[in-house]
Order: structure tokens, then sequence, then C-alpha cells
């Protein structure tokens, strides 16, 4: 019997060599690689997780950030504020939650977008008047985007935004759901 590369023949005892190599790393596979990285016990297999950067980590971005690194499909990678302070408890959140200190720290959005291209989705909860602006930045750059209220500020705002959602064919979604809640509804 030849072997693949041409050169000379295989004997017997190197054919069930090879195979029992290759049936003894099979067997050995479940040990080798952790339950998690497969989604097993519980896990979410890395390929099944959202990885996320957030926009804007003070007051409520502070809130949406410390939700979301709970969430078992959510890999939160970067956090972008204007304010060192923000920043710097941003990641400190996210590196106590995952363990690390892996967290990226940007303070312009725009280079968040440039650096950590692996992003699938942002959180944007920067100043209002900022939403629609960095909303339809993330959508051009291929994120999906959660934003919160308001989403625009001005008709022609929401027209562009719809435009970028529909020519870059990304999600958006924006906040409002709290306005429905029991202690945010008053009655006069």
């Amino acid at each position: 019997m030849k072997r693949a590369s041409g050169q000379g023949t295989a004997s017997r005892r190197g054919f069930l060599r090879g195979a029992l190599t290759t049936a003894g790393a099979a067997c050995a596979f479940p040990y080798v690689v952790p339950a998690s990285a497969l989604g097993r016990d519980g896990a979410v297999a890395p390929s099944n997780r959202l990885v996320m950067g957030a926009i804007g980590v003070g007051g409520r971005g502070h809130h949406d950030l410390k939700w979301l690194v709970g969430e078992a499909d959510v890999q939160i990678v970067a956090v972008c504020d204007v304010r060192r302070e923000r920043r710097d408890l941003g990641k400190a959140v996210v590196d106590e939650k995952y363990g690390n200190r892996d967290c990226a720290t940007f303070r312009d959005f725009r280079e968040l977008l440039q650096k950590k291209q692996e992003l699938d989705a942002v959180l944007i909860a920067i100043g209002d008047r900022w939403h629609a602006v960095a909303s339809i930045f993330c959508m051009r750059a291929g994120k999906d985007v959660y934003s919160e209220k308001p989403g625009t500020l001005t008709i022609a705002e929401g027209q562009a935004l719809v435009k970028a959602q529909s020519q870059y064919e990304r999600v958006f979604q924006t906040g409002a759901q709290r306005a429905s809640e029991s202690n945010f509804v008053f009655m006069g």
C-alpha cells in the first residue's frame, strides 16, 4: 500500500498506530475541550453569544451595562464614554463579571467601531442629541443597535435612521419600554 505522499509503503503497524492515535484523540476530545466551549452544562457556546460594545456607560448606560453583563448569551468586549471615570467604572463592571481585564475602553465611538470589528451589536446610551448620529454610524459599520430613548430628536433624523437601517440591513431598537411600567405611568 502506497503512502499518501507517494513515498514507500505503509506497514500494518504504521496503519494501526495512526488509526489508534486518531481514535484516542477523538475519545479524549470531550475531556480536553471544556463543555462551555461546546455550549454544554448550561453554558452558551461562543458561537451563540452576542458580542457587544457599550457606547455611553454613565447613568442609564451604566444600568444597561450591568444588566447586559449578567446575560449568558451576551459578551461585552468594549466600553466607550467621553468621561474617563465612567469608562473606568464601565470597564471595572465588565472585567469583574468576566474575571479578566480584557474589556477595551474608548473615548470616541468611531474609534471603537474601527478597532472592534468583531462586534455584533452596540448599546447606545449617550446624550440624546447623539443617539441618531451614533446609531447611523454603527449601522454603517455593520452593527445592530439598541439605543436608549429618544432614538431621534427630529423627523429628519428619524427618516435618516430608517434609511440607514434599511440600506445597511441592520436591526435597530430603541428602548422606550420603561415608559409603560407602572412607576412611570401617572394619571391625573
